[in-house]
Order: structure tokens, then sequence, then C-alpha cells
């Protein structure tokens, strides 16, 4: 039978209940254990599929197709493994599943209530979730206290009341301000989420007290302690640190992975951190920085770029090289203002929808395809580097997409034949992994040293491959196709010194211990450009 971590926020959100279960969860792992991870979140959406990226950042696509939250990027890239749609659970999902249940007539004679019928359903998926492992970690999504997330922590009380004492633990992470008028750090905000916490039923086994930059003193910490009802020793400061896969090394060192072993009575050797620690040694003897532009619509909200984030600072650890991402708004590049494209080593377009910003994208493809700069296009990144081609290299003046100009003239981009006619936008679109040939002699072909592979996508729209011999002719090369050429999934510029944009997310494949090739090639490009 698997143990069950419970882990909660409170005081603020965002305050990195994912990052903190993620990083629990590796060091686990190190100690033999085999571990899962899944998020709970409370809001009604079936999935953030349709949500703005502005709100919740970007949307995780796993590989069985399921979009996600963001923490769920965390849990592969920490425990080094593909997560499925078992491993986020949404509100919207639940009451779904027991609507569908109550008109089957599963629940006849009841009267259908958020207790016992939702409180059920979301232990059934954590059940379901934990299966086939040794310890689930749980995370539920927002902060004690909202009314959203009163039936998840409903559920987590009543599992722990039937469960053995030893068979789960609960973490929650709190806020700990440090008012510098007062010059003291404040506990109140704390003291009061916990005391939320146990209104609900549940009492906190060990506090994670996120602090800015410093240790907190010992007196705070034993306050914290007498007012949670907890032993001093399971109060743990977990400072600032400058990157988030310092955690694991963070969390074996204060020893919060003893403290949740004796809590779960688990007998397992110490932490082999090895892996952990040559990563932080790469990432320290990083030097070189290189400066690498992100144009997109979502420039200050940088939440909505997550995986490309991590992605990008994977790679550079990988060639030694320290990463600053530049952040351009698009709709700036719209007015002719590219000093921030001229100032970057090179230039990543990445994924989004919608027509906002579209032109100041595709002024900065054709700036960096002009001055022979390193450039990656990811997904609509890929079909406006073919328009800008299109428009400027083969003449074809009216080159459009669809979703933008619906009445184009020149349609290279056009609506999936699969989605003709579909009204519906959540989950509907052609979603995670799916294989695809790559064309030999590219330069695709000697980032991945292989004729096939596996990516994950997310999209609606396609490459027309009625253009296809018109754009090849103007130098276009296509280097990858699914489908059995149906789909093209890569294109790139064989007279160029670096210039790939592929319809799938390389992104979500990346981890620190196994960097995504075409980010490492990437930046390798950067490097030598800088």
């Amino acid at each position: 039978m698997p143990k069950y971590v419970f882990c909660s926020g409170g005081v603020v959100s965002s305050i990195g209940k994912g990052v903190a279960a993620a990083a629990l969860g590796a060091v686990l792992e190190a100690r033999g254990c085999k571990v899962t991870i899944a998020k709970l979140d409370p809001y009604i959406n079936v999935d953030p599929g349709t949500m703005n990226p502005h709100q919740h950042g970007e949307v995780f696509v796993t590989a069985d197709g399921a979009e996600t939250d963001l923490d769920l990027g965390h849990y592969e890239r920490f425990l080094n493994r593909a997560m499925s749609r078992r491993n986020n659970c949404t509100a919207g999902q639940i009451y779904d599943e027991v609507i569908r249940r109550e008109r089957r007539g599963d629940y006849l004679g009841a009267t259908v209530q958020v207790i016992p019928h939702i409180t059920d359903q979301i232990r059934s998926f954590i059940e379901e979730a934990a299966a086939g492992f040794d310890v689930a970690i749980i995370e539920i999504g927002g902060t004690v206290g909202d009314i959203e997330s009163l039936p998840f922590l409903e559920a987590v009380r009543q599992m722990r009341l039937s469960l053995p004492p030893d068979d789960t633990a609960s973490v929650h992470v709190t806020l700990v301000p440090y008012v510098e008028s007062a010059g003291e750090f404040k506990t109140k905000p704390t003291q009061h989420s916990v005391k939320e916490l146990r209104e609900i039923g549940i009492q906190a086994d060990l506090l994670l007290c996120r602090v800015a930059n410093q240790l907190l003193p010992d007196e705070y910490l034993n306050k914290i302690a007498l007012f949670a009802n907890l032993p001093a020793g399971q109060v743990f400061p977990v400072p600032d640190v400058d990157s988030i896969y310092a955690l694991p090394l963070v969390m074996a060192e204060a020893g919060i992975d003893a403290r949740i072993c004796q809590l779960l009575d688990l007998d397992l050797p110490a932490a082999d951190l090895s892996a952990w620690q040559r990563l932080e040694q790469r990432r320290c003897q990083a030097r070189q920085q290189v400066t690498v532009g992100v144009v997109g619509k979502y420039a200050n909200y940088t939440a909505s770029y997550e995986s490309l984030i991590e992605a990008i600072c994977h790679a550079g650890w990988e060639v030694g090289a320290t990463t600053r991402i530049e952040y351009i708004d698009a709709e700036q590049v719209e007015g002719g203002n590219l000093a921030q494209v001229d100032g970057c080593d090179g230039v990543i377009v990445p994924g989004a929808f919608g027509t906002r910003g579209i032109d100041g994208k595709m002024a900065a493809i054709s700036r960096v395809r002009q001055q022979g700069k390193p450039y990656l296009g990811i997904c609509v990144g890929m079909q406006l580097a073919i328009i800008e081609h299109a428009r400027n290299c083969a003449g074809i003046s009216g080159a459009a997409s669809s979703e933008i100009e619906p009445d184009a003239a020149d349609p290279v981009i056009i609506l999936e034949s699969g989605q003709q006619g579909n009204g519906k936008l959540g989950g509907t679109m052609r979603l995670g992994d799916d294989e695809f040939t790559i064309v030999d002699k590219t330069r695709l072909a000697g980032i991945y040293g292989r004729d096939k592979s596996i990516e994950r996508h997310r999209h609606r729209y396609e490459f027309n491959r009625a253009y296809r011999e018109r754009l090849e002719a103007a130098g276009l090369v296509f280097s990858a196709w699914s489908g059995g050429g149906s789909f093209c999934e890569a294109v790139e510029l064989a007279d160029h010194p670096w210039f790939v944009a592929c319809q799938f997310h390389p992104e979500y494949r990346s981890s620190p211990m196994q960097p995504h090739p075409i980010f490492v090639s990437f930046v390798s490009a950067c490097r030598q450009d800088s």
C-alpha cells in the first residue's frame, strides 16, 4: 500500500508548493523510494487549456495528451520521468464525473452532495494516482482558506482519518515575511494559516517556512512550533535559492527528507544525491553569458513560458554557459523597435494563440534571418517562420495563416483537417506524443542523431502542403514529417548559421539531467555568436 504526503500552502498564492513537492520527491527517489506526485487544482475548468496564461501560467502537456498545470513540468524535471493525466485533477473534472454518474443513475435514491460524493471521487482519484508507488506526494492547489479548495482538503482529512497514522503526513508551506521597518520576522500569518488548516481538521506534521534570502533564527522557529502544535524539529526554514535545482540538496542538508521518513515509518538508505551535486557544480561553473531573446505576448508574466525558460537553462549548463533571458514584447516590436532583438545572441518565438503580437514576431524573425542570428521557432514560431519565408523569399505576398486571416489569398498555414467543423475548443487540439521521421542530412538529423523521434504537440493549425514545392525552391528545408508525410514537423534554412523551427514543443521533454538536444544545439550556436 502506498504512503501519502499531502502538501498544502498558506498565507499567499504561488508560495512554491509545486517545486517543494517536486524537490522532496527527488530526494525520496534518491533514497531508493518509488515516488509519484499529483496535483489537485481547485478551479472549475475541466483543464487549464482554455485559460489565459496571464492568469494561470503555461499549460503543460503530458505524453498522453493531457493539458495540465505547469507544476507537472516541475514534477517531470525533478523526477526525470513522464507524468500523465493521472497526475493532475481539477474540481471541474471531479464535478463532471459525479454529474455524469448521477445522470447514469449510479446514485439512485441518494441526494448527491459534496460529502460524500464529491469527496469520494477525489479520494478515488488520489488512490488511482498512487497505485503502484511507495509514496505519493499530493499537492493541493490554492491557499488554505480558499472556498474552492475545501472539498479537496476535506477528502484529505477523511483519508488521514481512515489510514494508519504512519501512512500519511501533512506538509504545509507558508511564508514568514520580514518587516523592514520593524526589523523582525512576522510569524502571525503562518500561525493563522496553520490554525485555518486545523479548523478544517488537518494537523500539519511538518512546516516549510519560506523566508527571503536569510535563515530564520531559532526563536522564531520555536514560536511557530509552539503555536502550530508541533515539535521544533518539524518546522524548517526554507530560504530563497538562486536555482530551484539546488532544493534537493538544501532539503537533504536540512534533514527534511529524514523527518518525512520518520513520520511515514520508512526505513530507507541515505539519499544518493551525486547527480544533483554534479548538476549544481556544472551550474556554478558556467561562466560565459548568453542572451536569448524570447519574443512573445506574455513578456510581463514569465510563468507563461515556464518550461521554455527551464529548457534554455538546462542547455546553458550543458554547454558551460549562463543564459540571460530577454523578454521581448511582440507588440513593442510591431512599431519597428528592434533594438532588443539586435541585442540578443539568439531569438526564440514560442507557441501562442490568437492575433495579438503577430506582426512583431514576424518582424523579429525577418531580422534574425537577415542577420544570420540563431533562431528557434516553436509551434506558431514555426508557422510564422514559414509565412515570413513565403512572403520575403518566395514572393508569395499574400501568404498568411487562416487563423489570423480566414480569407487569406495564400493560406500557407491552415486548420488541420481533423479540426474542420469542430466548434469545441477545450481539449480538441492535436495533443501529446507523436512520432515523426527526420529527413537525412538536415541540421535536425545532426541534432537528434537518428531518423525518428517522438515529441509532444499542442496545436490546431498546420502547414499547407500545396505550397511545399514553391517554398523549397526558395530555400526552405522541410526537415521532419509525421503521419506518413502528412504533417510538417520542422523546417530549417540550409544557408543560415542556425535556423530551426518545429511544430512540436521540445521544451516539454527537457530536464536538468537530460537537456533537450534542440536547445543544447541552439544555445551552443548562441554562445558561438556572442
